[in-house]
């Protein structure tokens, strides 16, 4: 789960008229697919529909992939601002989005209070990622252990003896290593350190598991962009980003040991393993899936999530469906669009118990509004 010190309303609810920017800036266009899908069925099309969402940075490849396939299946224009989390769900609680995206799943208290659905939508994956000559991805094996003791300063060379033992025939560089973490509080750095936290004792009783938190060395930088210009610009660089980032921008990702023993690459298959294995019973799916014990599983991994208001008032009851629409189209027929781009797609069996979900969003006549 999100830490705790993270609130539902995170910043100022934006004017009207940045709305309206946002609408323009985000748009996404029906030209950009007309010949990238004419394998798709043409469903009954929403002549003009269009629905609103913004927040985590996170999804947002995929859910503008989605947006571009859905726009030719369904004819519903989707815009996605990314900010970032906390400012998602005061947009939604605003009711100046019609959905959020967040990385932060919230309390069932708190969805009750502020009269929200919450849902999951895609699955991210946390991977380390190195600037090391002559290495590719998924070359180098790290344990849990292995990969702590890099972050807090404990092995300083790339060459070091015990990385080179978990190495066998993979020539390392003699060159320093340089850390690259997070200043600004991300999704990225809190799914990274509770990772970190469950396999290291000293991580554990040091730094610890937050958004933010105080490495004890290395380069400091700011948002996912900041991230990856900083590691592909420094030669024995190691840091942390989506699975989709660094996918996108080339980086090389590590194998890391999980908590069966083996070590998994990372990649789509260890993904999924993941994501099967995740229990998705409590209360607003929210599950817990880092360092899981199942053979094959990236032990990385986490849900982002979809807020919705469930007391749309009239005139916003049609693009409340909508959206509705939007995401069962994408669960059903775009799950693996987003593959290629390092997400993982919800477990087909998970899509019942969503629409489930979708029935408590109900219209001022206080009928439900999801009636699949």
């Amino acid at each position: 789960m999100a830490p705790s010190g993270r609130t539902l309303l995170g910043g100022k609810p934006l004017a009207k008229e940045g709305i309206q920017r946002v609408r323009r800036r985000s748009l996404i266009t029906a030209a950009s697919l007309a010949a990238a899908s004419p394998f798709l069925p043409r469903l009954a099309l929403a002549q003009g529909a269009s629905i609103v969402g913004g927040g985590a940075v996170s999804p947002r490849q995929a859910y503008e992939k989605w947006a571009q396939l859905a726009q030719a299946a369904l004819g519903i224009q989707m815009t996605y601002q990314g900010s970032n989390s906390n400012t998602g769900a005061d947009q939604v609680v605003a009711r100046q989005v019609d959905f959020a995206g967040t990385d932060n799943p919230k309390r069932p208290g708190m969805l009750r209070e502020q009269h929200l659905i919450q849902f999951p939508a895609v699955l991210s994956a946390y991977v380390p990622v190195v600037n090391l000559p002559g290495v590719q991805p998924n070359q180098l094996k790290l344990t849990g252990e292995l990969l702590a003791d890099l972050f807090l300063g404990k092995i300083t060379k790339w060459n070091d003896k015990k990385l080179a033992a978990e190495n066998a025939g993979l020539r390392l560089p003699d060159m320093p290593v340089v850390p690259v973490h997070r200043a600004d509080p991300s999704g990225p750095t809190y799914y990274f350190t509770t990772y970190l936290t469950r396999v290291s004792e000293a991580w554990a009783q040091g730094p610890r598991a937050s958004n933010k938190v105080n490495f004890p060395t290395g380069q400091s930088v700011t948002a996912d962009g900041g991230m990856i210009e900083k590691v592909k610009a420094t030669p024995g660089a190691i840091g942390y980003t989506g699975a989709s980032n660094a996918k996108s921008a080339q980086l090389a990702t590590v194998s890391l040991r999980n908590r069966a023993g083996a070590f998994v690459a990372a990649d789509a298959a260890a993904f999924a393993k993941a994501a099967e294995a995740g229990d998705w019973s409590a209360p607003g799916f929210v599950t817990e899936m880092v360092d899981l014990e199942a053979e094959g599983a990236w032990p990385i991994v986490t849900p982002t999530f979809i807020l919705m208001p469930s007391n749309p008032e009239a005139d916003k009851v049609t693009a409340s469906l909508n959206t509705m629409k939007f995401f069962d189209w994408a669960f059903s027929n775009a799950g693996e669009a987003t593959t290629g781009l390092g997400f993982v797609p919800l477990p087909a069996a998970l899509h019942d118990s969503i629409k489930q979900v979708w029935r408590r969003v109900k219209g001022p006549d206080g009928k439900p509004i999801w009636e699949a």
